[in-house]
């Protein structure tokens, strides 16, 4: 008897899909709010009234040295709306065009390209402007900061702390590591050399019983990214929480502790939902740009497994259609992610040399994918590389079809399934565990 029919985000449209009416289907989404009727108003009223700071104009004055740290093409964060705004304050303030750097962190992905600069900041502000990518391997562009009291090395561009006025964008949203990204990351990750990813992504902290999502507080993660922060000199961000369709729902402006934590409790009142048990089947939707990429979509089954709770049972399975046209990704951590997965004979050899001898950014993706790989199965549906799926410990199937047929050869037609539909910004929290 055919069920009912569903739909995720995959690339840029959805994919359909039937479940059986034998299967006992939830769906998670996040919280409805009504977006902004006019986000360049909200974005003008945040920066006149900055929370716990002077509006920027204040802040600047000509001859003042500008730095702008902004989110590469992976992130959804409406870059393109943000800076323009900034640079009209700045403008406005008597800063010259020439002392501005725009600073597009990248953290370890590759650099990004002249067509994705213009996508994010529009072509007015990359022709007009100074436009960079962040170099976390090159040490002639990096700046030694020392050491956190957590013992994280600090080492961030240049550009970032020679600025006088350093300034950063981003969106607040469920993150596999800080809880919530958003606020600092930007900049204390995203222009942040090798040293400081590695160790914030090494196995100490992935395995930290404090580096969840949606956990900011005791979150080894979030502590040493707001001190690197701090020792870089941020002085002012720009940020946004988004609804699932990438509309903007508030903005807020100004001091990167206050305007982020503003921004955090609203968060949660929209990401984070309720379930009632833990489920034998996850079905998560990604969508561009996160699915263009292996590394990038293999984040739905680790987020939707690292919730407070798992979201499947032990034994369970995860299916994630994504078309992954990039393949595993081209940058430096997209390739070691690969290699490690690729390379390994199985996953407990991945945790175990990871826990043994570490591993460079990029790989801890590998070694998070590897922790959820021990307790559950991972379907990878419609990709465009099902031999690197398959390489990295994964299952490819073509079609959902395929894909439920397999999981359902293992849990049974009367499984119990959710549907995420946007399974990297809802997060679903058990209430009531029960055995599965």
């Amino acid at each position: 008897m055919p069920g009912n029919i569903y739909h995720v985000p995959f690339s840029k449209t959805t994919l359909e899909f039937v479940l059986p009416a034998s299967m006992d289907v939830s769906t998670a989404v996040s919280q409805p709010f009504v977006p902004l009727n006019d986000f360049r108003a909200a974005i003008a009223e945040a920066l006149a009234q900055p929370i716990g700071t002077p509006p920027l104009r204040e802040m600047a004055q000509a001859g003042t040295k500008v730095c702008i740290v902004f989110t590469d093409i992976t992130r959804a964060s409406p870059d393109h709306e943000l800076v323009p705004a900034l640079l009209l304050e700045l403008e406005k303030a008597g800063v010259r065009d020439t002392d501005i750097t725009l600073l597009c962190g990248v953290g370890m992905h590759r650099a990004s390209t002249h067509a994705e600069k213009v996508i994010k900041l529009g072509p007015v502000v990359v022709n007009r402007y100074r436009v960079i990518d962040n170099e976390p391997q090159n040490p002639l562009a990096l700046v030694d900061l020392g050491v956190t009291s957590g013992g994280v090395p600090v080492q961030v561009h240049h550009a970032a702390v020679e600025a006088d006025l350093l300034i950063a964008t981003g969106i607040v949203e469920p993150h596999q590591y800080a809880g919530y990204s958003g606020g600092r990351k930007t900049l204390a990750v995203g222009a942040a050399g090798e040293a400081l990813i590695a160790h914030t992504h090494g196995p100490a902290f992935v395995d930290h019983p404090g580096t969840r999502l949606g956990q900011i507080e005791g979150n080894p993660f979030h502590q040493a990214i707001t001190e690197a922060a701090h020792r870089a000199g941020l002085r002012f961000i720009l940020n946004v929480v988004l609804d699932d369709d990438k509309r903007v729902l508030q903005v807020a402006a100004g001091d990167p502790d206050l305007a982020f934590q503003k921004l955090v409790t609203f968060a949660r009142k929209v990401n984070e939902t309720a379930i009632p048990h833990q489920f034998d089947l996850a079905i998560g939707g990604v969508g561009f740009p996160k699915d263009t990429n292996l590394y990038q979509a293999s984040r739905a089954p680790t987020y939707l497994h690292f919730a407070p709770t798992p979201v499947v049972r032990e034994g369970g399975c995860y299916i994630i259609p994504a078309r992954c046209e990039e393949g595993a990704g081209s940058g430096a951590g997209e390739q070691r992610f690969l290699n490690a997965m690729r390379s390994a004979p199985n996953v407990q050899f991945i945790l175990e040399d990871a826990r043994r001898h570490g591993y460079p950014p990029g790989q801890q993706r590998a070694f998070v994918l590897a922790k959820v790989l021990e307790h559950a199965q991972v379907i990878i549906v419609g990709s465009e590389c099902p031999e690197l799926v398959a390489a990295c410990k994964m299952i490819p199937a073509a079609s959902m079809d395929e894909a439920l047929e397999l999981a359902t050869s293992r849990l049974g037609i009367h499984c119990r399934a959710l549907i995420v539909p946007h399974a990297l910004l809802t997060l679903p929290v058990v209430k009531a565990v029960t055995a599965g």
